[in-house]
């Protein structure tokens, strides 16, 4: 009797030992083909608040450039109408309709009495007053675009060719587009429709792209 009892306590641990080491051995086996990962380590979440180079923020947001821009315009301006990079005081609100309310160009910050360049080669179409502010509006040539400048005092003549850069008139000081802060509003035009005019603007312009030689701007 007590044989038998023994007997039954072996194979029964006999049994247990095999199948712990074959699940064992298959357990091992698993982990080695997987092995460590072979991505790294995942990269950390943006902080809130932080935004990536793809949101559009940096220097395109600063100027208010970032959005709105228009398919379709080229971006064949060499300078800004003012400045270096000036501060874009408020930006292009496109209106719902024609005639609805917007702001149908940008502000530039400007001092009075600053230089006032077009922004690329073309011809003076207009140069005067309207509604009691001096206005520069210079077609673009070979685009069927019209760039506006103003409050302007002109040192141009209508018909006059310009050339990318060449001044056009300085900033008015009366006749503020900004009420107290001295500024110039530029505006860019297809017949009628009002377009964004930092369209114009390439990206090595705008500060997203590569640093560029600039010309030294005199007078």
């Amino acid at each position: 009797m007590r044989r038998r009892v023994w007997c039954g306590v072996g194979w029964a641990v006999l049994v247990t030992a095999l199948t712990l080491i074959v699940y064992g051995s298959r357990a091992w086996a698993g982990a080695s083909r997987t092995g460590p990962s072979r991505s790294g380590p995942s990269a950390p979440a943006p902080a809130a608040g932080v935004a990536s180079e793809s949101t559009g923020a940096g220097a395109g947001a600063r100027t208010g450039a970032g959005a709105g821009a228009d398919v379709g315009v080229p971006a064949i301006a060499r300078v800004w109408p003012v400045g270096v990079r000036p501060s874009v005081l408020r930006g292009w609100e496109p209106p719902a309709t024609p005639y609805g309310p917007g702001h149908r160009g940008v502000d530039l910050a400007a001092a009075p009495g600053s230089p006032v360049r077009a922004v690329a080669a073309g011809r003076v179409a207009f140069a005067g007053r309207v509604a009691g502010r001096g206005v520069v509006t210079v077609e673009l040539a070979g685009t069927g675009l019209r760039t506006t400048y103003e409050p302007v005092r002109p040192s141009v003549e209508e018909g006059a060719e310009v050339g990318a850069g060449d001044v056009v008139g300085v900033v008015a000081a009366t006749g503020a587009h900004c009420g107290a802060s001295a500024c110039v509003h530029w505006g860019l035009l297809q017949g009628g429709t009002y377009l964004n005019p930092l369209s114009l603007l390439p990206p090595w312009l705008l500060g997203r792209g590569p640093s560029r030689l600039l010309p030294v701007l005199t007078g």
